[in-house]
């Protein structure tokens, strides 16, 4: 299993654009073959900053997410809120 996070820095007008968004798209997104859990989180102190949080099975199958057709659409709709570019961290449990 993997976790990813990705940081996401939206202008401040665009923020309920991506909260109508995801909130359209996050059972699709969740229930994509690999994916076992995923959560939306924002920052307490800057509210036009959020965070995916999601479990993969395996780095292939985040892959196949990334490379699908579902994942390119809504991506070229998100990057349009954007007011920095996003950061990501593909990680595993160290233990």
């Amino acid at each position: 299993m993997i976790v990813r996070i990705v940081k996401l820095t939206f202008k401040l007008e665009e923020i309920n654009s991506f909260n109508d968004l995801f909130e359209q798209q996050k059972k699709f997104i969740a229930g994509f073959e690999g994916c076992t859990h995923l959560t939306l989180l924002r920052d307490k102190k800057q509210a036009n900053i959020f965070f995916t949080y999601s479990h993969w099975k395996n780095e292939e199958a985040l892959e196949l997410y990334r490379q699908s057709d579902f994942f390119i659409t809504i991506w070229s709709k998100v990057k349009l809120l954007f007011d920095d570019q996003p950061q990501a961290w593909t990680l595993e449990k160290h233990e």
